[in-house]
Order: C-alpha cells, then sequence, then structure tokens
C-alpha cells in the first residue's frame, strides 16, 4: 500500500533542444506524481520522450520550464554542487546496462560509491552485504562480473542504486539484454524493493508483459505524457 508521501512529482515540464533555426519538445508540459511505494510503468514507442522524462527526474538535464521535485525538493533551482550530493542521497538510476567494473567483486561495486558518501570501509563493507542478501547475491559478494550471469549483474546493479537509501528509483529498461524467466525475475525484485523500501519508482519498459505487476502504466508519445491508468484494483 503506497503511503501519501510524494517522492518524485513533475510539474508542467517542458524540455526543448535547439534544433536547426527552431527546437525540438522532448518533453511537452509532462506532470507527474510518484508516491512513497508506488511502481509505475513508463511505455511508449522509441523517441517518445521516455529517456528524456528519467533524465530530468533524475536531475541530470534541465527542465526549460516547470519544477521537478525530489522529496519535496525543487530540483530545478538547485545548484551543480547541490544536484549532485542529491542524487547520490536520493535518487537511485539503474541503468539498462549494469556498466560494472570488470575488475571489481559484486561487494566491492557497491562499496565504491558509500565511499563518496564519506562511510567508513567498515560500514560500506556492512551495508554491501546487506544489500547484496537483499537481491539475492548474498552468496556471490566476491564474484566479479564475468562470473555473474546476466541476472545476477542486473541484481547487483539495483542493489548498487539502493545502496544511499534512496526516495526516487528510475529504472530504464532493466530486462532489455534478458530471456523471460530472468526478466520476470527482475521485474518482481523490483516490486519488492519498492514495496519494503517505500521508494517511488519509475520504470521504463518495452515489455508490456510485466506492467501488471506495477501500480499504473503512463504513456509517452511525442513528448507528451497520458496520466498514468491503475493496472489492477
Amino acid at each position: 500500500m503506497s503511503s501519501t508521501a510524494s517522492h518524485l512529482k513533475l510539474v508542467n515540464v517542458t524540455l526543448e533542444y535547439p534544433d536547426g533555426e527552431g527546437s525540438i519538445k522532448a518533453l511537452d508540459a509532462v506532470d507527474l506524481t510518484v508516491r512513497a511505494g508506488q511502481m509505475i510503468s513508463l511505455v511508449g514507442p522509441s523517441g517518445s520522450g521516455k529517456s528524456s522524462l528519467l533524465a530530468a527526474a533524475a536531475t541530470l538535464v534541465r527542465p526549460t520550464h516547470g519544477l521537478v521535485l525530489i522529496d519535496g525538493t525543487d530540483a530545478t533551482g538547485l545548484s551543480d554542487k547541490d544536484l549532485t550530493a542529491l542524487r547520490r542521497e536520493i535518487i537511485g538510476i539503474i541503468f539498462q546496462q549494469p556498466n560494472l567494473l570488470a575488475s571489481l567483486t559484486a561487494a566491492e561495486q557497491l562499496i565504491i560509491g558509500e565511499h563518496l558518501r564519506g562511510k567508513s570501509v567498515k560500514a560500506a563493507r556492512a551495508k554491501a552485504a546487506e544489500m547484496l542478501d537483499v537481491v539475492g547475491l548474498g552468496a556471490s559478494a566476491d564474484k566479479r562480473p564475468h562470473q555473474l550471469s546476466g541476472g545476477q549483474r542486473q541484481r547487483v546493479n539495483i542493489a548498487r542504486a539502493l545502496m544511499g537509501g534512496p526516495k526516487v528509483l528510475l529504472v530504464d529498461e532493466p530486462t532489455s539484454a534478458l530471456d523471460h524467466e530472468r526478466s520476470d525475475s527482475i521485474v518482481r525484485l523490483l516490486r519488492r524493493v519498492t514495496d519494503e523500501f517505500m521508494v517511488a519508482t519509475v520504470m521504463v519498459t518495452h515489455d508490456t508483459e510485466f506492467v501488471p505487476l506495477t501500480d499504473s502504466v503512463a504513456t509517452m508519445r511525442d513528448g507528451r505524457l497520458t496520466a498514468p491508468v491503475l493496472t489492477h484494483a
């Protein structure tokens, strides 16, 4: 059950890019609210604006117009330094490709980020062990990426995103490189961590089969976002 707390809110967000003598609207007056413990699917054709929405929500790009509220903070008014801190502490990003460092173990992939947050080595190791347990990889902490399956690498990716205790989880096509069985387990894991950690999760996906595991689905087309529709009662 979702709480009433709104961890992510986009208000009239428009994102324009120069295009010759004119401009292109990657996002056109987008409104979106995602509450704690809520998981929303975002679908739509290629080039519709899904990646631009994730980038704006992640504060990786500043919108031309509108507000991006992260855990009640207006990110559009923050300095670059404060935005970096906001992303490090409040936003977890799960990219389509895990992008793990080949020379590091699963645990070390997670520990790096904790150093950036100023945590001690002991605390970082304990947190990494906890998060690997959460994603079902407690016994694989010392394995390197080449020793892990594609699904396991994506689980490390999820654990890494959870290390900072984020309020917002932004997920970009987490199943694109996985077979059906592994895809199903990854989406179910994302559902579970959304519920367990009460994060606000937005998942971009091309696979509508997994949409029913989320609370609602919104569709993007030509930079515009439909109002999220409940996927189940």
